[in-house]
């Protein structure tokens, strides 16, 4: 076991942004303290001026000119530290990046092995099969009780008719017309008898995929 934990891309990052912060500061602390010195200098020399002491005046204007450059110089490096900073959030976005895809590749990777693409396919066709079979069943059902109540509102209408005819002629047959035997009794079971089987319903499909 390491005895010094190993830091972290990000932890990295974090602290190289506390330094370059901790240097920009630095810089600007020299800057205002340059900034200071640039005013007493200016007065020294309009001082120096007004009481006529030429080479007095030289020596401050040769120091106020080193202190601007000085100052200049302070401004460039704060160009280039907040560039560095600007790079290293830039490099740690970029990690961050990569170990997303990282991550994003595993579990990729974890699905696939998970996925068998001929089971899937098998399932599929199996589906549609079955799938296929129940409707050709449930539209031969529907087919069959159709037929059925097509029988059954026919012989309700004859009997409708025949019931009229015999009213308009006066004839009272209602008690030997319900002892006759209905035409159309019987044939409920026969048509529930024609519904396929499932090998009938496999030939037909096989003979679809001819």
């Amino acid at each position: 076991m390491p005895l010094f934990k190993r830091e972290t891309p990000e932890e990295v990052a974090k602290k190289q942004q506390r330094e370059l912060r901790r240097t920009q500061r630095g810089l600007e602390r020299d800057r205002t303290s340059l900034e200071r010195e640039e005013k007493k200098l200016e007065m020294e020399i309009k001082k120096a001026a007004k009481q006529g002491n030429k080479q007095a005046a030289t020596v401050l204007a040769k120091q106020l000119v080193m202190l601007r450059k000085q100052k200049t110089r302070s401004y460039a490096a704060s160009s280039q530290v907040q560039a560095v900073g600007i790079q290293a959030k830039t490099m740690q976005s970029t990690v961050k990046m990569a170990g997303a895809m990282e991550r994003t590749s595993k579990t990729m990777g974890a699905v696939n092995k998970q996925m068998n693409p001929q089971k899937m396919a098998k399932t599929m066709q199996d589906f549609s099969r079955e799938n296929a079979k129940m409707e050709m069943t449930e539209e031969m059902i529907s087919d069959t009780i159709d037929d059925i109540f097509e029988e059954s509102g026919d012989e309700e209408e004859q009997d409708a008719i025949v019931t009229q005819v015999l009213d308009e002629i006066g004839i009272e047959m209602s008690g030997k017309l319900a002892e006759a035997p209905a035409a159309g009794r019987g044939k409920i079971g026969a048509a529930a008898s024609n519904v396929p089987t499932d090998d009938e319903i496999e030939r037909q499909l096989a003979q679809l995929r001819t």
